[in-house]
């Protein structure tokens, strides 16, 4: 289906960035899943390319393309080569607004340049081993000490935890107050500031997921984003662009699957002709191509609201509940019409089968979803 709202500059850009997928990723996955993390050589070339932070002002060295259509054309072409190791996205559409929305203007010149060239990489930390979705829940505190916070505590399931060099960590700072926390910019090298060894994962086997421990972090007063009671506030305010970023994600990595699956039946031959001959495989083609092409269409319609300011906390719940249940569908029964290969490792469908299944559980698992969305329904 033809899709109407990238214009020229768009897909220069998404030709630009797919060459660079092309010169940079592609011949680099293997050695990535191996290793279990991304060289950071990937990073600085992200950054000398203009990749990273696209729309952070000149000043700063970002390139003032306040267009989320560009964060849009990343996400999608690193799902349709199925790079789930190169967080890309959560380091320029997730942690970097943070900073510029919430940040001070001393915090801004000094971070910002480094992080738009590759030299600093982000991570956000929410998740402690005790609560995921309840962010309300957590336990990591941050005591004001004067001329710094004392912060203790752990989070869990970090992106980017081990290349990480600056970590924005949600922590309570008042105990009377479970919705008051601050975002503190932890960085690399403060003592008391220590990474647990990579975690051990379904997929999504080059990304450097951890866990993070925090004993006793000074944190200095001038690396709190903001007010130190508003963090909440701010996490929420942000997390409709990222479950936006996400469902951008899905919905191509939907694709993707469905057109390896399509190219495996078509080659695939049982009983003396292709396997997509056969009813059965038609009809299940049929009902993906249609499911997918209804979820881009409503995908593109989120990324224009947004850029408007238009895009409310449900419809973004919506659109990352169902693109991401589409895309375990779309991979499940991609594995189903390849047959045994679909289990094996060097096709395809298998790595898109791993590293998809937690899409329905980051940034808010899809019970999650579904109580926002019925919240906004007044039920």
């Amino acid at each position: 289906m033809q899709r109407i709202h990238f214009d020229t500059e768009h897909s220069m850009f998404r030709e630009s960035f797919r060459t660079f997928l092309k010169k940079e990723v592609l011949p680099h996955q293997d050695a990535w899943e191996e290793a279990g993390v991304v060289s950071r050589e990937a990073w600085l070339k992200a950054g000398e390319m203009g990749f990273l932070l696209p729309w952070a002002d000149e000043e700063y060295g970002g390139a003032g393309l306040k267009d989320f259509r560009y964060e849009q054309i990343m996400a999608e072409e690193l799902a349709y080569i199925n790079e789930a190791g190169f967080m890309l996205p959560l380091h320029s559409a997730l942690c970097g607004p943070y900073i510029a929305e919430y940040g001070n203007a001393e915090q801004k010149a000094r971070l910002l340049p480094g992080i738009i060239r590759g030299e600093l990489i982000l991570a956000v930390a929410m998740t402690e081993p005790s609560a995921g979705s309840d962010l309300a829940g957590m336990r990591t505190t941050a005591v004001d000490k004067g001329d710094h916070y004392e912060l203790n505590g752990s989070k869990v399931f970090i992106s980017n935890g081990l290349l990480a060099d600056v970590v924005i960590v949600a922590a309570k700072t008042d105990p009377a107050n479970k919705h008051a926390m601050g975002l503190f910019l932890v960085e690399r090298g403060m003592p008391g500031f220590a990474r647990g060894a990579p975690l051990k994962k379904l997929g999504m086997k080059s990304q450097d997921t951890a866990e993070l421990f925090f004993n006793n972090v000074k944190v200095p007063k001038a690396n709190l984003l903001g007010d130190a009671k508003g963090g909440f506030f701010y996490l929420m305010n942000m997390l409709a662009q990222e479950r936006l970023t996400n469902a951008c994600g899905a919905v191509a990595g939907a694709e993707a699957a469905l057109q390896t699956t399509i190219d495996y039946v078509t080659e695939r031959k049982a009983f003396d002709r292709p396997i997509s001959h056969f009813q059965n495989t038609r009809f299940k083609l049929a009902e993906m191509r249609t499911q997918v092409d209804v979820a881009q269409v409503f995908v593109d319609r989120c990324v224009m609201d947004h850029n408007q300011k238009k895009l409310t906390p449900e419809v973004a719940a919506e659109a990352k509940l169902f693109t991401t249940e589409l895309l375990g569908k779309v991979v499940d029964e991609g594995v189903q019409l390849h047959g045994g290969w679909g289990y094996m490792w060097e096709y395809p469908i298998c790595k898109m089968y791993a590293n998809a299944r937690i899409q329905r559980i980051f940034a808010g698992t899809s019970e999650i979803m579904k109580e926002i969305i019925s919240r906004g329904m007044k039920l």
